[in-house]
């Protein structure tokens, strides 16, 4: 049998249709996901009132990702070209050798090139097709508000289960399709395929961060804060903008975000399973991941459609009581699924029990972060309900609060992935080291299995405050007892959405740090290539001791906060220009009376010109200072750098997201009180305005500089793992590697110095 030429990269007859029968079940996701899409959009979308608010939006967003493309694809051509050449500086791997004999350099440097252009794609479509399905449903969920709970809940999961659909079928298909063009070279492209999609994920989450944020803390400050007026009142001019940023931050940004996270790795289990093929001469390390994946998808299909059901289960005790209920519940159908799937593939095919405990010790981290997040962000659980309290005696004691509470996740966060990576070295601690690395990488595959459930609950939320937002300025003045019913459970489904979203943040962290060790460990695997091929010791450790790699150490953990710091920064620039201009448009007659129309169009303008001006400089930070610092400090501190960025991005990313989170149920759950100035209870009171204190201070942690975090720990290790042979063989000894670094140099310095610059309107 010789199934589309797989008998040449030596694969059995069961292993080429298993890779045939991957391939088409990431057309079955995209089907899926085409009937969800056909599914909601037969849904009403309300009356003229709520398509008028909804056309806004839809036409802002799309305004803002046309100028993002704009902005980016000359970046994405410049780094297209310097992938194809850096194949020529370094000789291709010994398996691209022998899967392609003749003209072996050109082909690589095209498969890597086009590969790069492919993931980048693929992060895009699903970013902006993701985007739109969630505009298109959320004006429907409002609508369906008026009919019921469960129909509402429906349409916004459904919606966000069409991204999540995307993400799984476009990232299973582009690894399986390289895998079968490229066999046991497959690594040698998925380099190209796993950067371009990072690098996509880190534009799109900066430039979406960044927007999102500046309209929302421009809109609450002068909106609830010195108007009193509700949160999406029509009269406020950055309204729009607001809803318009959470499409483009939490929809498109987290899409392409997760979606890079399912390509890397995806790029590190085979690059370790390469080398564990070459140590066993098995290829079963090669194909289980990329079966597991499959099976993954078709476990998400069967959670992700029973969501509407758990509310009417016929069985009383396993009714949901809410949409986290029912989401959660979905979650472990599909969790339930992989891991019955895993073992039998794992003992009838790969003859090995450990690899379906490490698939199965992934899918538990991810179940895992659902309780965790939730216990520090829902409204309902003890650490929110302390900030509550904390409101009484102002906004201080809110936010240091809200500060104590991050810190206390993060840790726990972190044990929860220190713990997994025990259990790998359990399993595997007694065999070759790369085996121990490669149940790491594992485990990354098991966590992201189900990232059609994640990225369905992340999608949710924005689709429901959309929704929200929507039936809040369409029917703002409203006594019809329908449509006051319908803005409760819009209310209720926003709220649940905030928590979801904070659930899918850590399980991209967690992802990310998991990819990034996986990545670590590939890094580690190409550099003794090199130095194989020069003939020099093959490098087993990184020696902390070493005064080079403690500096790079330092520099790797001070990484992240210099790219937050200008995260922030950026959003409170853009902040301050909404601010001015929601004041301004408040000072014309008739805007707080409502008898004239604010300009909503001049705050999506400035948010939107914002954003644009910081993606690339904060893109060359993350490109160019780990190539300064490998040039500079060579291979091994290079390393340290890494270790680094790991360890100091993942703590400060969970710290920000939950405390962001834990911060804006607060303040939801102060706004479900009973209205009451003497009891200083619910909205407009003293405990109120303390609270939306604190949720503005935690917007752009939790949703720009948290988030953004996530890829450019990605880059940053990706842009390592390119680079590191190039370093080893090419070391800094003469005219033409210092000038190299002196022009790195000068980048760096314009890109920060750009981000620290004051913008104009």
């Amino acid at each position: 049998m010789n199934l589309l030429g797989l008998a040449r990269h030596g694969l059995n007859n069961f292993e080429q249709i298993a890779v045939i029968c991957v391939v088409a079940i990431a057309i079955i996701s995209l089907l899926y996901a085409w009937f969800l899409k056909n599914l909601v959009m037969k849904k009403d979308k309300g009356d003229p009132k709520m398509i008028e608010v909804w056309d806004a939006i839809r036409v802002g967003a799309n305004s803002y990702l046309s100028q993002q493309l704009k902005t980016i694809l000359p970046a994405i051509a410049l780094l297209g070209v310097a992938l194809y050449f850096s194949v020529s500086v370094v000789p291709p791997s010994a398996e691209a050798l022998v899967e392609f004999p003749n003209n072996t350099t050109t082909i690589i440097a095209i498969g890597r090139t086009i590969a790069f252009i492919m993931g980048a794609s693929f992060s895009l479509i699903v970013g902006q097709l993701g985007m739109r399905m969630a505009i298109q449903a959320s004006v429907r969920a409002a609508s369906a508000a008026k009919r019921g709970f469960n129909e509402a809940l429906s349409i916004a999961y459904y919606s966000g289960t069409v991204t999540g659909m995307l993400t799984d079928g476009l990232g299973l298909m582009g690894g399986t399709i390289i895998f079968i063009i490229f066999g046991t070279a497959s690594p040698d492209a998925l380099l190209g395929f796993g950067f371009g999609g990072t690098l996509l994920a880190l534009f799109m989450r900066v430039g979406g961060g960044i927007y999102t944020k500046a309209a929302d803390v421009g809109a609450d400050l002068v909106g609830k804060v010195e108007k009193d007026i509700p949160e999406d009142d029509p009269r406020n001019a950055a309204v729009i903008a607001d809803l318009v940023g959470d499409n483009v931050g939490d929809c498109a940004g987290m899409a392409a975000d997760i979606f890079e996270s399912y390509e890397v790795t995806i790029v590190s289990a085979l690059i370790l399973g390469l080398s564990l093929s070459s140590l066993t001469g098995e290829l079963k390390w090669i194909v289980y991941p990329l079966i597991i994946r499959g099976l993954g998808v078709i476990s998400s299909i069967m959670g992700t459609f029973t969501v509407p059901i758990w509310e009417k289960f016929p069985i009383k005790f396993l009714r949901a009581h809410d949409a986290e209920e029912s989401m959660f519940r979905s979650y472990e159908v599909s969790s339930i699924n992989t891991v019955v799937f895993s073992f039998i593939l794992a003992i009838f095919y790969a003859h090995d029990w450990k690899l379906a405990m490490l698939t199965s010790i992934g899918v538990g981290l991810a179940v895992a972060f659902n309780p965790l997040t939730s216990y520090f962000t829902a409204t309902k659980k003890p650490p929110v309900q302390e900030i509550v309290k904390s409101t009484k005696t102002g906004p201080a004691t809110t936010i240091l609060s809200g500060l104590s509470l991050g810190m206390e996740s993060s840790v726990w966060a972190l044990l929860v992935i220190a713990v997994s990576f025990i259990f790998a070295l359990l399993l595997y601690g007694g065999s070759d080291p790369v085996y121990v690395l490669y149940g790491v990488a594992m485990i990354g595959i098991g966590m992201l299995s189900h990232t059609g459930n994640n990225v369905a609950m992340d999608s949710y939320g924005p689709i429901s405050d959309n929704a929200n937002g929507i039936a809040e300025m369409a029917w703002h003045d409203t006594t019809d007892e329908k449509e006051l019913a319908a803005r409760q459970i819009m209310a209720d489904l926003d709220a649940v959405g905030n928590t979801t979203k904070a659930i899918t943040k850590g399980v991209a962290i967690a992802s990310a740090v998991i990819a990034a060790v996986s990545l670590f460990a590939s890094y580690m695997v190409d550099i003794n290539r090199v130095l194989a091929q020069l003939g020099k010791p093959a490098l087993m450790s990184i020696n902390i001791a070493d005064t080079k790699v403690f500096v790079g150490l330092l520099l790797g953990g001070a990484l992240p906060w210099l790219f937050s710091s200008l995260s922030i920064r950026a959003v409170t620039r853009a902040a301050g220009q909404i601010v001015e201009e929601v004041r301004r448009q408040f000072r014309i007659p008739g805007i707080m009376e409502g008898t004239v129309k604010p300009d909503y169009a001049q705050a999506v303008g400035i948010s939107t010109r914002s954003a644009q001006k910081e993606l690339i400089p904060l893109a060359v930070i993350s490109i160019v200072t780990p190539l300064i610092v490998g040039m500079v400090l060579q291979v091994e501190a290079l390393g340290g750098f890494l270790a680094g960025v790991i360890l100091s991005g993942q703590l400060l990313a969970v710290f920000m997201s939950n405390s962001g989170g834990a911060w804006d149920n607060a303040k939801k759950a102060i706004e479900d009180e009973p209205r009451d100035v003497i009891a200083n209870t619910g909205k407009g009171s003293e405990r109120h305005k303390a609270g939306v204190v604190g949720d503005t201070v935690g917007d752009p942690l939790k949703d720009t500089a948290g988030p953004a975090l996530n890829p450019m720990i990605k880059v940053v290790n990706l842009v390592s793992l390119i680079a590191a042979p190039i370093i080893v063989r090419y070391p800094l000894e003469n005219v033409t590697s210092y000038v190299v670094v002196a022009a790195l140099m000068a980048a760096l310095i314009w890109a920060v110095t750009r981000s620290k610059k004051t913008a104009d309107i």
